[in-house]
């Protein structure tokens, strides 16, 4: 009998690790999820948020981060976002922040937003598993995370506005 009950609880873990791989895979392959709903991998969230600048308009569906406990979390152990997707860690009451890559598996750009919804500064290609603290140019409202390079590709720069 303990063998049995074994059995179907070992049965049961691996077809959650499974399904879980799977998951992560196919969120990769799909397009970002619709603002509104939840995200596949995360289950956070997910709200349209653009970035403006003075040729052109962004948009993105990104994964809010509102909690303490999904701030600690981020996008560690993830292994790939969609083009247009990332994740707002949202700041109330505005502060300085910092940020590492403590377990973050992909590159990223982490755009710090100040309390005028205009971008301080960008800590753009963010090496993966690197505890070097990377920090706001002034007090913030939020971060932003992107797939890294993705700012420097969509030309994204210190003064665009952001707003979700």
């Amino acid at each position: 009998m303990r063998f049995s009950a074994l059995a179907t609880v070992l049965a049961v873990t691996l077809a959650a690790c499974s399904s879980g791989k799977s998951e992560g895979a196919q969120s990769a392959q799909t397009s970002a999820p619709a603002a509104g709903t939840r995200h596949p991998t995360s289950g956070l969230a997910v709200v349209s948020l653009t970035v403006t600048s003075a040729k052109a308009k962004h948009a993105f569906k990104v994964e809010v981060a509102g909690t303490t406990e999904e701030q600690a979390k981020g996008l560690m152990f993830r292994t790939a976002m969609g083009a247009d997707e990332g994740m707002i860690f949202p700041m109330n009451p505005p502060k300085m922040a910092s940020f590492w890559m403590r377990n973050t598996v992909i590159p990223l750009d982490l755009i710090f937003v100040g309390t005028d919804h205009k971008i301080l500064n960008i800590a753009a290609q963010a090496v993966p598993y690197d505890e070097t603290p990377l920090y706001s140019n002034g007090r913030v409202i939020a971060v932003l995370e992107l797939n890294g390079g993705r700012a420097a590709q969509l030309g994204i720069a210190p003064g665009d506005k952001v707003e979700w």
